[in-house]
């Protein structure tokens, strides 16, 4: 259990890494891939931060609860007031809670939490559906 821990935390930081690179190269990037990369990969990070909080969970549950959080912190961003405004303008605070508020983004999501399972599936044949053993 506790190996598949540090391997969805690697996939977690890997993730992150990509979603930076995303937008501080999205010049060199394919403009389809620098406007939408980021925001899948955020909620692929998210998948993998959940799958490592409960490795046990289904995969298509891990997604679910992804979908959920990351629509959650797209919805937050229609309030731009204080003290949310505030942490939007620290590094951090604006790559975790962004900027603002974009239909397509939940598309995005669905997506980064679709790669999740496919890479749940892909890791570990016939385990996306049902807990490992």
């Amino acid at each position: 259990m506790l190996r598949r821990r540090i391997v969805y935390v690697m996939a977690t930081l890997a993730t992150i890494a990509l979603g930076i690179a995303s937008r501080r190269f999205a010049g060199a990037l394919p403009a389809f891939v620098a406007t939408y990369a980021g925001d899948a990969l955020w909620a692929l990070a998210v998948y993998f931060v959940i799958a490592s909080l409960a490795p046990r969970w289904p995969a298509p549950g891990i997604a679910v609860a992804a979908l959920l959080i990351a629509a959650g912190v797209e919805v937050l961003q229609l309030y731009q007031g204080e003290p949310l405004g505030s942490l939007r303008r620290t590094t951090l605070g604006g790559l975790v809670l962004g900027h603002g508020f974009l239909w397509s983004d939940l598309f995005l999501y669905a997506v980064g939490a679709a790669a999740g399972v496919a890479v749940d599936r892909w890791r570990r044949p016939g385990s996306a559906n049902r807990p490992p053993s």
